[in-house]
């Protein structure tokens, strides 16, 4: 991760597209300019789901992506940064 601090955590753990996109746009759209999301999922796509979508959107930046394990469950990480 990046040295920005993390502002907010949203949990989308359970949930399949496109909701984990849906849930951080709304999220991020409550952030003020330089705050940090971290999104937590467990949906293997939110990985190209949620860069497409920072790439497509503008004020938003992909800070990093990163693949972590939760009592043996795979978690998909995401630092998000509004801009």
């Amino acid at each position: 991760m990046s040295q920005q601090e993390v502002t907010q955590t949203l949990d989308v753990k359970g949930l399949s597209c496109p909701m984990p996109v849906v849930k951080t746009r709304s999220a991020v759209d409550d952030l003020s300019s330089g705050e940090v999301l971290k999104v937590v999922s467990t949906d293997s796509g939110s990985m190209s789901d949620l860069k497409g979508w920072a790439d497509s959107t503008d004020g938003v930046s992909m800070l990093d992506q990163e693949e972590t394990e939760e009592s043996g469950d795979a978690l998909f990480v995401h630092y998000i940064q509004k801009e």
